[in-house]
């Protein structure tokens, strides 16, 4: 049960956002294409080099993602729904094109895209602002977790 019977929200520190961005592997990256946005997964890796931070990732070369110095949004999230429960992560930056055998990038910082074919274009989002949320549920009616029935 919930401390707080109405539930709130928190805004988490951008070392909090850090440390679940280093956990995560999947993610999901906003574009605009064709004047509307799109919103596809990716694998990804956090890259944290001299004091700073960028996600890493794959994709196929000419694809919707590989459009290098576009202005884009990446998030990653975990959600409890019995709970009512959750947290998201919003990173909001430029995507810049990398070359993989720069300063052994390939070796050090490969997202490991679950899709191997193809997945020649490299690049790494430059972030301009880290956000994130965690939502504490509010209480509910019935004092049982669900899971304990499945």
């Amino acid at each position: 049960m919930s401390d707080d019977p109405t539930g709130r929200l928190e805004e988490l520190t951008v070392e909090d956002c850090l440390a679940l961005l280093r956990l995560g592997r999947v993610g999901r990256i906003a574009v605009v294409v064709d004047d509307a946005p799109i919103i596809v997964p990716v694998n990804y890796q956090l890259v944290d080099v001299a004091e700073r931070n960028w996600i890493a990732l794959r994709t196929r070369p000419g694809g919707v993602v590989a459009r290098p110095s576009a202005r884009v949004a990446f998030e990653i999230d975990g959600v409890d729904p019995a709970a009512r429960r959750g947290w998201s992560v919003l990173v909001r930056g430029t995507l810049q094109t990398v070359d993989p055998a720069t300063a052994d990038f390939r070796d050090r910082f490969d997202p490991q895209p679950w899709l191997q074919e193809e997945r020649d274009a490299w690049f790494v989002i430059e972030p301009f602002s880290i956000t994130g949320r965690r939502l504490h549920g509010a209480e509910t009616d019935w004092p049982f977790h669900i899971a304990g029935y499945l």
